[in-house]
């Protein structure tokens, strides 16, 4: 039964990731701004889950409805794995290989957005002055290092996520 939650996964993380290399893809290209954009990393958080939960639902189905945990935790995990790495993949390409310039451009404008943020929080200026200072400090946020430190760390929140999921999803299971 391994074999159909496997497929279903990896095609389902094949497709969050066409999704997210599309998105990733458009963003640079029509306005690096959105990049900067709560809501813009929000609907993505919200689309990367939807993806994980619909093919967690599609292995609940092809396996007639009876799913383990770990079933179900395995089958979200694979997806949200594949579509992150491909994503990534994508970031380190644009930034690093296609427009470098463009990833020094974009930290510029995440230091400017964060500015803005903690003033309008009412943070103290020598608050905002380290905080600018340590951003400044770290190197490309697209070097190879630092979109592998964030996919693992993006897995680990979406993996309390999908611990939730497997949970809800394993309910047809009488002996899980």
């Amino acid at each position: 039964m391994e074999k159909p939650i496997k497929s279903i996964a990896t095609n389902y993380g094949l497709y969050l990731g066409a999704i997210l290399a599309l998105i990733s893809v458009t963003a640079y290209a029509v306005n690096l701004d959105l990049y900067t954009k709560w809501w813009f990393g929000i609907a993505i958080l919200i689309l990367i889950i939807i993806v994980g939960i619909v093919s967690t639902s599609k292995a609940k189905t092809a396996l007639n409805g009876v799913i383990s945990f770990k079933e179900a935790f395995t089958a979200y995990f694979i997806t949200v794995l594949i579509g992150l790495v491909i994503s990534a993949v994508m970031s380190i390409i644009i930034f690093n290989v296609i427009d470098p310039e463009a990833a020094l451009v974009l930290k510029e404008k995440v230091i400017d957005t964060q500015v803005e943020m903690m003033r309008s929080f009412g943070a103290p200026e020598e608050a905002v002055a380290e905080a600018v200072e340590k951003m400044e400090a770290q190197s490309n946020m697209y070097s190879i290092g630092n979109v592998l430190q964030s996919i693992v760390f993006q897995l680990i929140g979406f993996s309390i996520v999908g611990l939730i999921v497997a949970l809800v999803m394993k309910k047809g299971h009488e002996n899980a």
